[in-house]
């Protein structure tokens, strides 16, 4: 089992590397713009959660990828080296942040061969994050046309409503999909009127939280208050 510890420490490296390359790459080379290079970045870096429960075997040791790149994102956001992620004139603290956010609900959460293992409860709040927030900025940015403003931010209603219904979406999958399996063998199992009661909750949730975060800031408050109230509902 030690192996495939090692094998997953060394694949997530090479992951995020390469992540970061080609978003680099592509805005480098491509002129993508940095708003889309930095969604491209926080979707896939987030969809490495999943890879993680499937690949490690003891719990602490699949942290350390995420708590490395804590100090990683936070160097970068000094340095401004990779421009892909540097949000430019609206720069925040959200790639640390996130990095932070799934290091504690991993490291509080997750135990993948112990009972009980909440690791779907914090992928769930993670999914959240990576998927809701990044297609509500996306369709604010696009189509969002009626606004509102909390302690000086401005977002879309539009924006909060794809959020929410995202959010919904990948929390429902979660709930659904994971418990049972060789991903996560000791979770709890919902009945289906339960997972959608549960995704209910904490799409709610998320969609506050993101609504009255600080930028930057949601990528911490999404994942954890999401997570906190769904292992409050499941355990």
């Amino acid at each position: 089992m030690f192996t495939s510890d090692i094998i997953g420490l060394v694949l997530s490296y090479i992951y995020a590397s390469g992540l970061l390359g080609l978003a680099e790459l592509l805005h480098r080379k491509l002129d993508v713009p940095q708003f889309y290079t930095r969604k491209f970045v926080h979707i896939w870096a987030g969809m490495w959660a999943l890879a993680t429960m499937a690949l490690f075997y003891r719990w602490w040791m699949g942290i350390i990828p995420f708590a490395t790149f804590i100090l990683v994102n936070y160097v970068l956001y000094r340095t401004r080296l990779a421009k892909s992620v540097d949000g430019g004139e609206q720069r925040t603290l959200g790639t640390v942040y996130f990095a932070l956010a799934i290091t504690l609900l991993f490291g509080l959460l997750w135990r993948r061969f112990e009972e009980q293992d909440y690791g779907p409860i914090a992928l769930a709040g993670v999914m959240a994050m990576t998927w809701g927030d990044a297609l509500a900025a996306i369709a604010g940015k696009s189509f969002g046309r009626h606004t509102y403003t909390v302690l000086g931010y401005t977002r879309s209603y539009e924006g909060s409503a794809v959020m929410f219904l995202v959010s919904f979406a990948v929390i429902l999958a979660v709930l659904v999909l994971l418990p049972g399996t060789f991903v996560s063998p000791f979770a709890p199992v919902l009945s289906l009127g339960q997972a959608l009661g549960f995704a209910l909750i904490g799409a709610a949730v998320a969609a506050l939280a993101e609504a009255v975060s600080p930028a930057g800031l949601d990528n911490l408050t999404v994942p954890v208050l999401t997570s906190g109230a769904l292992w409050l509902l499941v355990r």
